[in-house]
């Protein structure tokens, strides 16, 4: 029963952006956002569902452009994050080329998002699980390039995170052996264990399936969180061993 309502909802999310593609023109885009916050005010769930659906569309479409080249691992990323059925693979590929041709910046579109997603009472925590998927889809290809990356902290700073909160999220995406554990857990070398530990299962309750879903994240986005608690596990794991030793 609840995967068949899953699915069921899942279909509604694609064919509701479906109706709003054929609507919007390439110099429209901020009016579908708008549409966005305005018809679903009856269903928060499936507003933050299909807002959240449109900003990981949007801006990884900005991002490709600021990097000058989509890669198929970066597209097999990004399919891995979102299940469209067939019937709706058309509109997909079109928003995202109205997203990639808008003549408004990224900025504009990251603006929109915080101001979406920032009414709502977990509307923050949203805001980091598009940049995780940001981050996800920008290091399909084997690293994260330095034009990445100056996209994402300038998202991270439109979405006013700070400095330590987006170097948490740099971290965690840190490749082989080369993030900082403090970073990932947002803590510093200074701060007591007892801190730290409270800290990181904090971050991993945050970080539970029954939460993500809960704020309206495709199932598929499970890949991405299990990689996030993870990164904290092995964070956690590594200044335990470092704290015992010294």
């Amino acid at each position: 029963m609840q995967q068949n309502s899953s699915y069921e909802a899942d279909m509604s999310i694609w064919k509701r952006l479906g109706d709003f593609v054929s609507r919007v023109s390439g110099s429209a885009y901020a009016g579908l956002m708008e549409a966005v916050r305005t018809l679903f005010e009856g269903d928060p769930v499936l507003r933050r569902r299909v807002a959240f659906s449109i900003a990981m569309i949007a801006l990884s479409a900005k991002m490709a452009k600021a990097d000058g080249i989509v890669t198929q691992d970066e597209v097999r990323a990004f399919q891995q994050i979102f299940s469209v059925p067939t019937e709706h693979a058309r509109d997909v590929a079109r928003l995202y080329d109205l997203a990639k041709g808008d003549t408004a910046g990224f900025e504009t579109y990251a603006r929109h998002m915080a101001n979406l997603f920032e009414e709502q009472e977990d509307g923050r925590d949203v805001l980091e699980d598009i940049l995780d998927g940001l981050f996800f889809i920008a290091k399909a290809d084997g690293f994260v390039h330095e034009r990445e990356i100056g996209f994402l902290r300038r998202t991270a700073e439109i979405f006013s995170f700070d400095e330590l909160r987006f170097d948490a999220i740099l971290a965690r995406h840190a490749s082989g052996g080369e993030s900082d554990p403090y970073k990932v857990l947002g803590v510093f070398p200074t701060t007591a264990f007892d801190e730290i530990r409270r800290r990181y299962r904090a971050l991993v309750a945050q970080n539970h399936p029954d939460r993500l879903m809960a704020r309206g994240l495709p199932e598929e986005f499970l890949i991405i969180a299990n990689q996030r608690v993870a990164a904290l596990n092995v964070a956690y794991e590594t200044i335990e061993r470092g704290r015992r030793r010294s």
